[in-house]
C-alpha cells in the first residue's frame, strides 16, 4: 500500500507527510508516534465516544448505544475535536498511557489493537485508503447512534453488543 495523502481525521484534515513511512504503525510504539501518526489511527468508528457502564465487582465494561453530543452521528466524529475538552470536561484525550490499558475502548479500536500487540483491520483507513471503509464494514456507529441529548431514560436502558 501506499502512503495516505490526506484523510479526514477528527473533524481536522489532516496531511500526513509523504516522507512517513507507509506502515508506521507497524515498527513505531505508541509513545513514539507524532502527532499526524497519532491521530490517523483513529478509524472514526465513533465507539469511544458512546458512554460506557462499568461493573464496579468486575470491572467489565458495557456499551450504550448513547453518544457524546459532540459526535456527529453521519461522519462518527467529534463536532468541535480541538474544543471537545472545554464543552466537555470529563471528555478522555487518548494518549499511550491511558491506552496501555485498554479495555475501555471497543476490541477494533487501533489504539487497543496496537496497545495489544495485534494488527490493524483491512478496513482500517490506513490499510483501505477510505475513510468511509470503516463505515461500509459494518465497524462504526453510523446509523446505530443517539446523542445523550435525546434520552430521557437511564443508560442500562440502552445498553448493546455491537459497540464493544
Amino acid at each position: 500500500m501506499a502512503y495516505v495523502q490526506s484523510l479526514t481525521y477528527n473533524s481536522l484534515y489532516t496531511s500526513i507527510n509523504p516522507a512517513m513511512h507507509s506502515e508506521f504503525w507497524k515498527y513505531k510504539q505508541l509513545d513514539e508516534l507524532d502527532h499526524d501518526e497519532w491521530e490517523a489511527l483513529c478509524d472514526g468508528c465513533g465507539r469511544c465516544c458512546l458512554h460506557k457502564l462499568e461493573d464496579e465487582d468486575s470491572g467489565e465494561y458495557y456499551y450504550t448505544n448513547v453518544a457524546c453530543r459532540l459526535l456527529d452521528r453521519r461522519s462518527c466524529r467529534c463536532s468541535d475535536y480541538p474544543g471537545r475538552k472545554a464543552q466537555v470536561p470529563d471528555c478522555i484525550s487518548l494518549t499511550p498511557a491511558n491506552v496501555a490499558n485498554p479495555a475501555w475502548l471497543p476490541s477494533t479500536c487501533a489504539y487497543r489493537l496496537l496497545a495489544e500487540g495485534r494488527p490493524l483491520f483491512d478496513w482500517h483507513p490506513l490499510i483501505s485508503g477510505d475513510p468511509d471503509s470503516v463505515h461500509r464494514s459494518g465497524n462504526s456507529g453510523r446509523g446505530r447512534i443517539i446523542l445523550e441529548t435525546e434520552i430521557d431514560d437511564e443508560l442500562q436502558y440502552h445498553l448493546v453488543d455491537w459497540a464493544g
